[in-house]
């Protein structure tokens, strides 16, 4: 069994969770005149699930902390885990049993009843492996595996717009329990970054297209959803757009990335001192 420093090993058991999915049908009569077009009714009218008015663009920085900076109840849960995430990252392709991994704790205060981890194996320049870890801290879901690169090499969709790393990620958030409503920027950060990002969300340029969704960060009222958007302003090598879409009842449903259109500050410059 993979060791991580000094955390013990431990089996754990991980609920299993079940997920339907209902539909509706609606019939229509072939004798009957098509009927007039209907009104468009304003999302805060169709008693939608999703709180469509929603967007804290104050919401905490994600995080990515090292493994020693756990707090001492994370740190027993990890061990405690470690098994079972072994177990599923193996099951991922991920070559777990070799080489030597480092996890690091991705804080996303958006999803407070999970222990978020990413795990990394650097054996030098084109051979790094990743995958990111979600473990609920009250015990009432599964412990689950997202793979992000396998030795330097991205053979998982890529993971940010991966139907399997959507999934997962709504599973986690059904495992929330419920409670305030939730920053939707915030949950699109912790996307991001369970998805291999390390987001940061700047200040667009004084130049920037305000209607572009992306900058600032803003939520887009669809009739069926929303969209979320922001740029994070550190990705490699140029900043890169978030859009993520979101069904009437907040599920993720499709998530896209691309290089970003707009000017992004990353650093003020110093004004010269010179003439």
């Amino acid at each position: 069994m993979v060791r991580f420093g000094s955390f013990p090993t431990a089996f754990a058991l991980a609920a299993l969770g079940v997920f339907t999915v209902s539909g509706a049908a609606q019939a229509s009569d072939q004798n009957q005149p098509a009927p007039p077009k209907m009104k468009v009714v304003s999302p805060k009218s169709q008693n939608m699930s999703f709180p469509w008015n929603s967007l804290n663009t104050t919401s905490p920085a994600i995080e990515i902390r090292p493994a020693d900076q756990l707090s001492q109840k994370d740190h027993d849960l990890l061990g405690v885990a470690e098994p079972m995430i072994a177990e599923q990252a193996g099951l991922e392709g991920m070559e777990f049993n070799e080489g030597n991994w480092t996890p690091r704790q991705i804080v996303c205060t958006s999803l407070p009843a999970h222990l978020f981890l990413r795990f990394t194996r650097n054996e030098g320049a084109g051979d790094v492996s990743e995958f990111s870890a979600s473990v609920p801290r009250n015990g009432q879901g599964r412990i689950r595996v997202i793979p992000i690169e396998r030795r330097g090499y991205s053979l998982f969709s890529p993971a940010p717009i991966n139907p399997v790393t959507i999934a997962a990620f709504n599973a986690i958030r059904a495992e929330e329990p419920p409670g305030e409503e939730p920053s939707w920027l915030g949950i699109g950060l912790c996307y991001a970054a369970l998805a291999g990002a390390n987001p940061h969300v700047g200040e667009p340029d004084s130049s920037s297209d305000p209607e572009d969704l992306a900058a600032p960060p803003s939520l887009r009222i669809l009739k069926q959803g929303a969209l979320v958007g922001f740029v994070d302003t550190e990705a490699l090598p140029r900043p890169m757009k978030w859009t993520l879409m979101f069904d009437a009842k907040g599920k993720l449903i499709k998530a896209s990335l691309a290089p970003s259109p707009s000017p992004i500050i990353r650093r003020r410059p110093i004004a010269s001192a010179g003439p």
